[in-house]
């Protein structure tokens, strides 16, 4: 029974009976095979494609910890593709790989910039999370388009194909990327103080910055840090298509990333927060997409069919729910105790 209430079993279950769905409609869908000396498969593929949205995933999940939320991670994530393949196109050689370097830095230069300015519009200004990203939501998506001047800027780079359909030590490099940015997050957040005072900042501001906690520094670097995910992910993006779409790039993106910080355990109040639940989430997200494709859903009902399934998974978890059905009455908790009575896998620092 302790199992059951991990905050990690439901999201676990859920994966697995997506694949579970997928494996029993299409024979052969477990099987990877290697070729070249790359890994193939549908599940790799489902990693693959799903890297960038664990990666916003992530830093969307440190926004959330402090009490925030970040709606322009999918304009940055068509900022930092458009500019990118901008800078490479006006290169002589395409091929050339300090160039695409260079064009790289630029474009997270950019993205982390972008970020600081929500952070500072929130951390400093005082202006409500939703509102102050939402301006650049906006905003940002026309500056993608300005970019590209309303068309879709197509690339011929090889080095710039890496990021998002190149392969290293057999493995897709997006995934090894997104894999190195989530241990480094966990190392940073559960083997410092970093996490215990972020969820600080989330849980408690007042006691938060009366016991000393430097809350602004705090929550303009997680701003900067989830920008920067959202940067990697729209270069992933644009690189794995070798184009920059202005208007279509990461449209929405901001939607499945927050699902999968929430299906992952970590609540929209702020607090604990949980990067393995997040990556889970993400994966349930990504592997729901092609279930979709798999089951023959109609492109009509689509959408509707992803609410429905993301609204089981989220209603399973609710410990209040399971005890109604089990007959008893759900004890009542706080904030502050949520998550004493739900253990989780990650270890605090």
């Amino acid at each position: 029974m302790n199992l059951l209430r991990h905050r990690l079993f439901w999201p676990a279950a859920v994966l697995l009976v997506l694949i579970g769905v997928n494996t029993a409609v299409t024979p052969g869908f477990l099987d990877i095979r290697t070729q070249d000396g790359h890994l193939y498969g549908s599940l790799i593929d489902i990693v693959r494609f799903g890297a960038p949205l664990i990666l916003i995933s992530l830093g969307m999940t440190l926004v959330i910890a402090t009490g925030g939320i970040d709606l322009s991670v999918g304009s940055v994530v068509a900022i930092a593709g458009a500019l990118a393949c901008l800078r490479i196109t006006g290169q002589s050689d395409q091929a050339e790989t300090l160039g695409v370097l260079a064009a790289v830095g630029v474009a997270l230069a950019l993205t982390a910039v972008l970020g600081a300015w929500n952070g500072v519009l929130v951390a400093r200004f005082g202006i409500q999370p939703i509102v102050a990203t939402l301006i650049l939501m906006v905003a940002g998506r026309g500056v993608a388009q300005l970019i590209t001047e309303g068309q879709i800027i197509t690339v011929n780079s090889p080095p710039y194909k890496l990021i998002g359909g190149g392969y290293w030590l057999s493995l897709p490099l997006s995934v090894i990327i997104a894999a190195g940015v989530f241990a480094l997050i966990a190392l940073l957040t559960r083997r410092t103080a970093l996490g215990m005072l972020l969820e600080a900042v989330g849980g408690n501001p007042t006691a938060a910055r009366l016991t000393g906690v430097r809350a602004r520094g705090l929550v303009i670097t997680v701003y900067v840090v989830c920008a920067l995910c959202a940067g990697v992910a729209g270069l992933m993006i644009s690189s794995n298509v070798s184009a920059a779409d202005g208007n279509n790039a990461g449209l929405w993106i901001e939607l499945d990333a927050i699902l999968a910080v929430v299906i992952g355990g970590t609540a929209l109040t702020g607090g604990r927060f949980h990067l393995t639940g997040t990556v889970l989430g993400a994966l349930i997200i990504q592997t729901l997409a092609t279930t979709i494709y798999t089951v023959g859903v109609p492109p009509q009902t689509t959408l509707l069919f992803k609410a429905v399934v993301v609204m089981a998974v989220c209603l399973i978890q609710s410990p209040r729910l399971r005890a109604r059905l089990r007959g008893r009455r759900a004890p009542r908790t706080t904030p502050a105790t949520a998550d004493r009575t739900e253990p989780s896998l990650e270890t605090p620092a």
